[in-house]
């Protein structure tokens, strides 16, 4: 019985650990993760009892609103820790039973695949000459999902009636908006370690008919990209396809944000590519208004923080923000983005020396002639041109910046790139 294997003392910890290291917010119940062991040392015995006999009861999940870049909002569920080490036992089990057959076009939420490895696949369908992608966007795709469609798929692989029926609990565990508890009829609780597993599940079927119909496809999530030869092409696949999800699969496409296009016109998993036959990665748009947004925020002057704290921030962001981004091949735009901020930096320091007596003695303290001291120390220019003149260029360099503790963004990229 898989329920036996879920419950064994060697999944349990594992399962035990992996929600400790990975942290998290608390569910309806205001447990922190660092709770967590206690509360199952004083009642493990009641709960493995209900796990086994079937009685167990999930708590419905809180509801959170996270912002998305481009307008509207995320809902994410978070269920309580409690529920989350649950659900993590369930995942360690079931994930070598099915993850074994899912395509090997899909990489999203599995083990020892990335995000770029899908990306990579993308630009060698380019490079093999299908230039035109049917991008396909599942509307609110985590709240659409069919429980019965979902079930009917895991009741062929799993015989354990128990386990199916704790899964089914969890699909319907509901959302507490407001302290009101509300049944979710359909949607899989995106924010617990069970819900990315029951996702690949289900659109395995998608990636089971795309190749038994021949197509070339990478598929991260719910983030499916289909790469074909012409525009033709590209409208009737897509038809077909979108067809398929709502009839077979109960979901529903996206009209309005799903297109056929050029793949450099069309970002994916935060990147896009450019129009040469052999074509290069390249950092979508989008990602960079959004990197450009956080590092205003850090670097605003309407912000009183210390210059210590601003590039202890900045470090903490881009370090991982390089750590995903360095797969593209554009070196030119991190040098960018290195200059844009130091000049960002030299803004929030001259704010910070205020008065021209302060900036002129900071100027010869920086080997300023007097004069010339005196002269800036004095201008009436604004912050954001005399971040980019040539007197704070020479005294606020780079050499200025590293001793300040900053971390060249280029530096790291190189890097990476070569590690």
């Amino acid at each position: 019985m898989l329920m036996e294997r879920i419950l064994s003392r060697g999944n349990l910890l594992t399962a035990l650990k992996r929600v400790e290291q990975n942290k998290g917010s608390h569910g309806i119940d205001g447990m922190s993760v660092k709770d967590l062991r206690r509360h199952l040392y004083e009642n493990w015995d009641s709960l493995r009892e209900e796990l086994r006999t079937g009685t167990y009861q999930p708590a419905p999940v809180r509801r959170v609103e996270i912002p998305k870049p481009n307008g509207g909002v995320r809902m994410l569920g978070i269920p309580t820790v409690t529920d989350r080490f649950i659900q993590q036992a369930i995942a360690q089990v079931l994930t070598p039973i099915f993850d074994p057959t899912f395509s090997e076009n899909s990489y999203g939420f599995r083990p020892n695949r990335r995000a770029h490895d899908a990306v990579r696949k993308a630009k060698e369908y380019i490079k093999e000459g299908y230039r035109w992608v049917v991008d396909i966007d599942l509307e609110k795709f985590f709240d659409k999902v069919n429980h019965d469609q979902l079930m009917g798929i895991l009741a062929k692989r799993i015989e354990d009636r128990i386990l199916l029926k704790l899964i089914r609990k969890y699909l319907q565990s509901g959302v507490m908006i407001n302290g009101v508890v509300q049944i979710t009829e359909e949607g899989t609780p995106q924010g617990g370690p069970l819900s990315p597993l029951l996702s690949n599940i289900l659109l395995d079927q998608l990636d089971k008919e795309l190749e038994a119909r021949g197509h070339q496809f990478v598929r991260y999530a719910d983030d499916c990209n289909i790469y074909v030869k012409s525009w033709k092409a590209g409208q009737r696949v897509m038809k077909s396809v979108s067809t398929f999800l709502e009839q077979h699969l109960k979901l529903k496409v996206n009209r309005e944000k799903s297109a056929v296009d050029r793949p450099w016109k069309r970002k994916f998993l935060g990147f896009s590519f450019t129009f040469h036959k052999d074509p290069k990665v390249r950092i979508a748009k989008e990602s960079m208004e959004r990197l450009k947004r956080k590092i205003r925020e850090i670097t605003s002057r309407s912000k009183p923080y210390p210059m210590e704290v601003r590039v202890e921030r900045l470090n903490q962001y881009l370090t991982g923000w390089c750590g995903y981004f360095a797969l593209a091949d554009t070196p030119s735009k991190f040098k960018e983005i290195d200059e844009w901020i130091r000049r960002r930096l030299r803004m929030c320091e001259w704010k910070q020396w205020k008065k021209p007596k302060t900036r002129v003695r900071k100027l010869i303290g920086l080997g300023i002639p007097e004069y010339k001291a005196y002269e800036w120390g004095n201008t009436r220019k604004k912050y954001w041109r005399i971040a980019h003149s040539p007197i704070l260029h020479k005294t606020l360099d780079n050499s200025y910046w590293s001793q300040r503790g900053l971390k060249s963004l280029y530096n790291r990229y190189e890097f990476l790139r070569q590690s």
